[in-house]
């Protein structure tokens, strides 16, 4: 049975586990974390009921486990996973993308291909594709940015790397191996917020977005051992200055020795100072400070599109969380949601809020779960 605080559960979808969900009017999207599954397209104008109305596929050796849904655009990922397969099969990594102004029979346009394994996960404006590819040339995924304007033909218009990765270049990494890399990007306005991995965060400044460049930049792993995955701006001030959400994600550590009695959490970021961005708080869910934990145990994803000073957070094994930064210096939790997953441990992925102000938890193990607060 689910536990809720402060939260309903409207309803419930079994299926694949799944790594991203969106929802664009009366549809949700979901990327699954494993093949044959690819992506779903559901039918949420009863939320009550959520419908399956049409699903893709992917060969074993791929993983298309993001989406993202713009003017009746749908991009997903592919992702190799395992290149003995995909060498075999002369499969390639990269960008699938379709029309779906008819959600219930997507089409495919084309597929837009790269290097190495793909992409891993992106944002989509509608126009402009913010993406994560990896690139014959490089070590790591960069930043890249697509123009769509023409779907049938994506674009390049511009990319970013951190110094050290254009191994083709001359470049030599001071890094092990793909520590840093792109993880992905947010857009506001004509900045992109990357999170780059065990390279931390990085503020870019799109204006000419055929030449992005770095405005700042920070990483504090080390000293704390897990990577950063989401660089997510506040759309609004408080008390006139201006935040970021910052989720480091609770996998792959540098070394497990680093912090054994901690799991990896949230900071908030005072980015006023763009130049200079400095973190001010941080938040745990109770219970996970001070003892050692197993792997997914802690924080994964924040909602991307935030509306408001209460933020849900999917937070792996803790479920949904709510989390009240309408004080940046001391968030605080207000309400959760842990999704039923008898016999297994639940491993919350990604969170979705609609205009509605119903949010979708998507578990890679439990399905989909949409609820509201109360």
């Amino acid at each position: 049975m689910a536990i809720c605080k402060g939260v309903r559960e409207v309803g419930h979808l079994e299926c694949s586990g799944g790594g991203q969900i969106v929802v664009d009017g009366n549809y949700g999207y979901i990327g699954h974390m494993a093949a044959p599954s690819g992506t779903s397209i559901v039918d949420l104008s009863d939320p009550s009921r959520p419908k399956v109305v049409a699903h893709l596929t992917v060969p074993w050796g791929v993983h298309s486990h993001k989406v993202q849904v713009a003017n009746g655009l749908m991009l997903v990922n592919h992702e190799i996973v395992s290149p003995e397969i995909a060498a075999r099969d002369g499969i390639k990594g990269g960008l699938g993308i379709y029309d779906v102004s008819n959600p219930q029979t997507p089409r495919e346009i084309t597929r837009w291909t790269c290097g190495g394994t793909g992409v891993h996960r992106f944002t989509f404006d509608g126009r402009y594709a913010y993406i994560s590819p990896e690139l014959d040339g490089y070590i790591g995924n960069i930043v890249m940015i697509l123009d769509l304007a023409d779907p049938a033909r994506p674009r390049e218009v511009g990319r970013w790397w951190m110094p050290g990765q254009w191994t083709a270049g001359g470049e030599v990494p001071s890094w092990p191996g793909r520590q840093h890399r792109c993880h992905h990007a947010i857009r506001r306005d004509d900045r992109l917020y990357v999170s780059y991995w065990h390279g931390g965060g990085v503020l870019l400044d799109i204006s000419d977005m055929s030449r992005p460049k770095q405005i700042s930049g920070f990483d504090w792993s080390p000293p704390f051992p897990w990577p950063t995955h989401s660089l997510v701006p506040v759309p609004f001030a408080i008390n006139g200055r201006r935040y970021l959400i910052v989720a480091d994600e609770d996998v792959n550590p540098l070394d497990p020795a680093m912090a054994p009695e901690l799991a990896a959490f949230i900071w908030v970021v005072d980015a006023t100072d763009e130049t200079r961005p400095v973190p001010v708080a941080t938040f745990q869910v109770e219970g996970i400070h001070g003892k050692s934990n197993p792997s997914m145990t802690g924080c994964h994803q924040p909602v991307e599109h935030i509306r408001g000073t209460e933020i849900p957070v999917a937070w792996f094994a803790q479920g949904l969380r709510f989390l009240d930064i309408s004080n940046p210096m001391q968030p605080r939790e207000t309400a959760h949601y842990i999704p039923d997953a008898p016999g297994r441990r639940v491993s919350s992925n990604d969170v979705f809020m609609d205009d509605r102000g119903l949010v979708y938890l998507l578990d890679r193990v439990s399905g989909l779960s949409i609820v509201e607060r109360v």
